[in-house]
């Protein structure tokens, strides 16, 4: 059995596989293992430096020739509050989300595989059986929880939680420095509002309360139109070879 140390990390490098993202272009991941009492920690410094995190492996982007994918997350004290934004508030006020253990249901799973069948049948987690989705949510060695999204319900003055049918999950990292959206789907019959959006401003009321100063998106790929939704929460700032910089400061 393979023994993956939990002091000294050790990165490995992903044979070449298409790119889900840009079409005729290959992408390469450099990876290590987030196990053990020093997962958290590890997960930190590695999100500053533009990780994300995928059940127990922390990857970034290692591809030759190419630096399409850029890092993200979005400054919270300072974010921009547009009428597009605040419109969508007050649509979804009767929406709550109920922070709970990095657990999956089978709830869950049925509103994932709706999501993915709608939005994503030809995506690389579009085969993700009810166990893949299991492993997904609790094979994490770091603080995550998953955010339940429902209607405002009679008890919910009394319990903080919504009632009826789901409607959103996040499933969420809290760093030192923020809160990192690792998944979020959501139902994609909904209508009249604009769930995903909803979760990401959520997101960024939450690390305000926990007095957070960021909400790291992932990855934002330039010429990608499903990654284009990003660029709209602002101010941001990106990772590049000076270091996270605000959307403006550099030639990115």
């Amino acid at each position: 059995m393979t023994r993956h140390s939990t002091d000294t990390p050790q990165f490995y490098l992903t044979a070449p596989s298409p790119c889900p993202y840009l079409e005729g272009r290959q992408e390469r991941k450099v990876f290590t293992h987030l196990v053990g009492p020093h997962a958290p920690a590890l997960n930190d410094i590695l999100s500053q430096g533009g990780f994300r995190r995928s059940q127990n492996i922390a990857y970034r982007p290692a591809c030759e020739n190419c630096r399409a994918c850029v890092s993200v997350r979005i400054m919270v004290d300072r974010f921009d509050w547009t009428k597009s934004f605040r419109r969508e508030m007050r649509r979804c006020s009767d929406i709550v989300g109920d922070v709970l253990p990095a657990a999956p249901s089978s709830e869950q799973y049925d509103l994932f595989r709706r999501y993915l069948d709608d939005r994503h049948t030809h995506g690389g987690m579009s085969d993700m059986t009810v166990l893949d989705y299991a492993m997904m949510v609790e094979d994490t060695h770091v603080d995550t929880m998953v955010i339940e999204y429902r209607k405002r319900g009679p008890d919910t003055f009394i319990t903080g939680r919504g009632d009826g049918p789901l409607l959103g999950v996040a499933l969420t990292d809290r760093l030192s420095d923020g809160l990192s959206m690792v998944y979020s789907f959501f139902d994609p019959d909904v209508e009249g509002i604009s769930p995903g959006t909803f979760m990401i401003l959520d997101h960024v009321e939450r690390a305000r309360t926990l007095g957070l100063p960021y909400v790291y998106l992932g990855y934002w790929v330039n010429g990608s139109p499903k990654m284009a939704y990003k660029a709209r929460f602002r101010p941001q700032q990106h990772l590049g070879a000076r270091g996270w910089r605000e959307t403006g400061d550099d030639d990115e």
